[in-house]
């Protein structure tokens, strides 16, 4: 075999690998293909300086890590909000319609996988990454390359992150669990478990013997010019990659609904498992206009699918203590198999729950399982009862330190401060990712500083040394050392970063920012009056707000004194200009970001909003300006290109 020889059977074992893993449809025989495929293993083991990157032999795992190293997504991976039934789906379209009436979808499943973010450069193959948090996740790319359903090279020369789902379809996960039952291993719980397990192994040769497949659902980073996601998609499907079983675009509600209603009556077809449907808005510049929340993408939402239902005996409620105090009932149940998933635990809510549906340890009961973390229940089977069931008492005193309760109706709360479960949580919390993100300071770490005494509580923490750390059994020194540099880092965060910390009920990173934009350290001494005053606040928040600062000032006050968190910057009155006090829509492409260009609008002292009224003042728009455009002529706004905007604020 020549080079010429060498590419074309390498075109050619990929045309055949392309039929077998993306299309379902074999096209050779397997004889034909190891023929093929060893006479290519053969011309590299001569030549192994012209190896092709796209080459089959380049997907075969034989490399074993220590552990997998941290990389970036690009772009971030957002997760979606989940609705549960068609009322759910209606709150949706309403919220989506008031940004944007101008709209169809794109309706695709929800597969019940391992999300996967795929980096090609310069049409390669570069870099596997995990979700993760959404930002950083775990680089895997050894591992990917095993999964023949993942194209080594694509037609497409850009930059690009095509995001997926690893799934193993279901007559794979059985034969897995058969050769794991005979080798006297445990079995994987659900396709889910067996696809991300799979997906990390240290060994990427276990990886590869796993029949992973990976199924596109979107793109992160891109200069496609696509206007539709429907059209975007068609070209990474064309790029090599799997199509969905299912896929289409749509109008409102009803179509939706049919759609989601032939997925879900025809889900246990389907070669993979799949847990809903995913609903996105089809047209790209709303989903840019729309935005998103803290959380979520405005333009997309995951229609779950019907919960499955198990009846199962309750055997015992166990109570649980957050880091606020609250006391959380748990029921504990006869492990049960919903799907593929064995459940012990199921949330009751609260006290009242239990009272209000009269639940009895040894009840036969209803479970659901949904979107929930933790499955509830939905009913008692009082007709099944036989005389052993027992009323469950409310509880009076703390379960972990024995305090007297603060019973609130709804709510039990322990109010010692020093209720080991409190200053546990609290400080887990305290140095978490969304608060003061200290590293170095996780669960267990927070658990040995507190049961050694050395922390009693968050403000204990700063008062470790080097030489306090290495007294404790497990501590080295750099490793005490990295987590009092940590500490020190600290000192001078963002003021709501500060407020996020304390870890006050109700009040969360959105909350947090708003506070200290509003207030500052003049947060402790604002009223409930003004603190309600604040967009997004209510009277439970505040009530939340007034009651820990009267609790816990001090605390406050000392920990302010030790972090010396930043102040918010006042902003300055914007001096007059056409822009200043009026209400501002941004569409289309401009030449700078359209994050600048709003940041530029607010200094002017304009609001910037997401969506098109009668109180819109300006629309600025740029090229491919689409439905808010139409909409601001039809009411009659003033319409602006960025070249107009400009020259007005020159002026």
């Amino acid at each position: 075999m020549n080079y010429e020889e060498y590419k074309k059977a390498v075109e050619q074992l990929n045309i055949y690998s392309h039929h077998y893993y993306v299309l379902d449809d074999a096209i050779t025989t397997d004889e034909l293909y190891d023929r093929l495929y060893h006479a290519v293993l053969e011309y590299e083991e001569k030549n192994s300086d012209k190896i092709l990157k796209n080459s089959p032999t380049q997907r075969v795992g034989d490399v074993i890590r220590d552990g997998f190293t941290k990389a970036s997504h690009l772009s971030r991976m957002w997760s979606l909000e989940d609705i549960f039934d068609s009322e759910g789906l209606k709150k949706w379209l309403e919220k989506t319609y008031k940004l944007d009436k101008n709209i169809s979808f794109y309706c695709e499943p929800k597969y019940d996988g391992a999300s996967l973010n795929l980096i090609y450069e310069n049409g390669e193959l570069s870099q596997g990454i995990t979700r993760g948090d959404g930002e950083i996740g775990e680089e895997i790319t050894a591992n990917v390359k095993t999964i023949r359903s993942i194209p080594l090279t694509i037609d497409y020369k850009e930059k690009i992150e095509i995001r997926g789902e690893v799934v193993i379809f279901k007559d794979e996960f059985t034969k897995i669990n058969e050769e794991r039952i005979k080798k006297g291993e445990a079995v994987f719980a659900n396709p889910r478990n067996a696809a991300a397990g799979s997906l990390r192994q240290l060994d990427s040769g276990v990886t590869a013997s796993r029949n992973l497949v990976f199924l596109p659902y979107g793109v992160g980073e891109n200069s496609l010019e696509h206007k539709l996601l429907s059209e975007k998609m068609e070209y990474i499907y064309e790029l090599g990659f799997r199509k969905p079983p299912l896929h289409s675009t749509c109008q409102g509600f009803d179509e939706i609904e049919n759609i989601y209603e032939r997925m879900s009556k025809d889900r246990e077809s389907y070669a993979m498992m799949l847990d809903g449907m995913v609903v996105k808005v089809n047209e790209i510049a709303s989903q840019i206009d729309m935005g998103y929340t803290v959380k979520n993408p405005r333009w997309a939402v995951a229609y779950k699918f019907p919960a499955v239902e198990k009846v199962t005996t309750l055997k015992s409620i166990v109570l649980q203590v957050g880091r606020s105090g609250v006391v959380t009932p748990v029921a504990i149940v006869e492990p049960t198999d919903i799907d593929g998933v064995v459940v012990e635990r199921a949330t009751l809510h609260n006290f009242d729950e239990i009272e209000r549906k009269d639940i009895r340890l040894n009840d036969k009961v209803i479970i659901l399982r949904s979107g929930d973390v933790i499955p509830k229940i939905i009913k008692v089977l009082t007709q099944e009862r036989d005389g052993t069931q027992i009323a469950f008492v409310r509880p009076s005193s703390c379960p972990v330190c024995g305090s007297e309760l603060l019973d609130e109706g709804v709510l039990l709360k322990c109010q010692n401060l020093t209720c080991d479960a409190r200053v546990v949580n609290s400080i887990i919390y305290f140095a978490s990712k969304p608060c003061l993100n200290i590293d170095g300071l996780g669960n267990k770490i927070v658990e040995a500083l507190y049961h050694s005494g050395l922390v009693k509580s968050v403000i204990d923490l700063f008062d470790l040394t080097l030489e306090k750390l290495l007294a404790l059994e497990g501590f080295k020194e750099k490793k005490s050392q990295n987590l009092l540099n940590s500490l020190q880092n600290a000192k001078g965060c963002d003021y709501w970063r500060f407020i996020n910390s304390l870890g006050i009920e109700h009040v969360g990173e959105v909350a947090s920012k708003a506070l200290s934009e509003n207030f500052g350290s003049g947060f402790i001494d604002a009223t409930k009056e003004q603190i309600i005053a604040i967009d997004g606040i209510g009277e439970e928040m505040a009530e939340s707000v007034l009651e820990f600062v009267r609790v816990n000032r001090e605390v406050i006050l000392k920990l302010q004194e030790i972090l010396k968190p930043k102040e918010p910057l006042a902003k300055e009155e914007a001096k007059e200009n056409p822009f200043k006090n009026k209400t501002v829509v941004l569409t289309g492409s401009m030449s700078r970001s359209r994050d600048e260009i709003k940041e530029l609008l607010e200094s002017l002292g304009a609001k910037v909003s997401g969506s098109v009224s009668k109180k819109t003042d300006f629309v600025i728009y740029g090229e491919d300006a689409g439905s808010k455009y139409e909409k601001a002529m039809d009411l009659g706004v003033t319409c602006l290109t960025e070249k107009e905007m400009r020259e007005k604020i020159s002026e």
